[in-house]
């Protein structure tokens, strides 16, 4: 496909609309519509994702998936050895491919062409990750109908091209102030408990709480809703480490649709006699320390500017980050001064609050949370 005029217009525009107001859902809503035009596809799955582990969170917009292949997509990702997995395209330097090129025109070498595209009707698929440095902020997931033809290398380029704007613009709204309100009536950790199979068990009230305000109302159903796709993923990733495939942190961290930030972790139980047992999964308010990585990573300060905030914000002098760090009082200074015109303050006591506090004061609960789930 020659590049034209026309089309790097089109993908002007569409850079240019990552940094429109609005929220993720909103944000995924243009570009999916823009793509479309520029890289036709017949189903997609676009998810955030939690910087620091690659985990799916907030928010989700999933498009001509068919029911039933929601819950086991996070599974295969995790427990299966695959082509064209997140993990090993978030290590690629172009962070983009098709599992065409992947399989040398041999898809069916893929389970995940076997289990959930083809019994579809899919044929190509391209997947992306959008990075910022050595963040993913999101990953993409495109599906094109058995009969047409492959995804382009120009295409793979084109969705590689725009992967850091769409990735800062998540990171954008990572930053975005939680509605004020009052604190909730609920705000302990909910438990929930699901067999090895993934299937739900049992749960208590503070997770049927923080699961309804993520899903809305009647999200125990046979198959959890795409809303809560950062539980399956969680769940995967807590298999994958039990079975010894996967070293990775099975928590992560997102934000409901009250703009409060939420922690969820998995955790494999045993019977008495060492048999697999349920997996628990909590669900609690994220606490400031948790909060603060993604904060710190959103605002794009380097590793010693990360050093000197963290110390910062424990209370040590200038000299005393200087002689902790190695370095002269004027450049412990230079590196605060540097950080102050990137978080917007102008004193210590306004960057601890801006990080430690603005992001993470007790907001208003709506039911649902940031996802689309569309059928064309």
């Amino acid at each position: 496909m020659a590049v034209t005029a026309s089309s790097e217009r089109q993908v002007e525009a569409l850079v240019a609309s990552c940094a429109a107001p609005g929220d993720s859902i909103e944000l995924f809503d243009s570009v999916s519509h823009r793509l479309r035009r520029m890289v036709p596809f017949d189903g997609a799955a676009w998810f955030a994702t939690d910087p620091a582990t690659t985990l799916a969170t907030c928010p989700v917009r999933i498009e001509n998936v068919e029911a039933g292949h929601c819950e086991s997509y996070w599974d295969r990702e995790f427990l299966v050895e695959d082509s064209l997995l997140f993990r090993d395209l978030a290590r690629g330097s172009r962070g983009a491919g098709t599992l065409f090129a992947a399989t040398d025109d041999h898809p069916a070498r893929s389970a995940r062409y076997r289990e959930f595209l083809a019994p579809q009707g899919y044929g190509d698929e391209l997947r992306a990750v959008f990075r910022l440095g050595n963040a993913i902020w999101g990953v993409l997931d495109l599906f094109r109908e058995r009969g047409r033809e492959p995804f382009s290398e120009h295409e793979v380029d084109l969705i590689a091209g725009i992967g850091p704007a769409l990735a800062a613009a998540l990171r954008a709204r990572a930053l975005t102030e939680p509605t004020p309100g009052a604190a909730p009536d609920i705000d302990g950790p909910g438990t929930a408990l699901f067999d090895t199979a993934g299937a739900l068990c049992s749960f208590d009230e503070q997770a049927d709480h923080w699961f309804t305000e993520l899903a809305g109302p009647g999200w125990d159903g046979d198959e959890l809703p795409p809303q809560l796709a950062i539980v399956t993923a969680v769940l995967a990733r807590a298999h994958a480490v039990a079975a010894g495939r996967d070293r990775g942190p099975t928590s992560a961290r997102l934000r409901s649709a009250s703009g409060r930030w939420l922690a969820v972790h998995a955790s494999c139980l045993r019977t008495p006699g060492g048999r697999p047992g349920p997996v628990a999964v909590v669900v609690e308010p994220a606490k400031s320390a948790q909060v603060a990585p993604i904060i710190v990573e959103a605002y794009c300060l380097t590793p010693r500017e990360q050093q000197i905030t963290q110390a910062a914000a424990r209370g040590l002098s200038n000299p005393e980050i200087a002689a902790r760090l190695h370095l002269s009082t004027h450049t412990v200074r230079d590196h605060l001064k540097a950080v102050f015109g990137k978080v917007g303050v102008g004193s210590r006591g306004e960057l601890v609050a801006k990080l430690f506090a603005e992001h993470y004061r007790p907001s208003l609960h709506a039911a649902g949370a940031p996802v689309t789930h569309v059928q064309y």
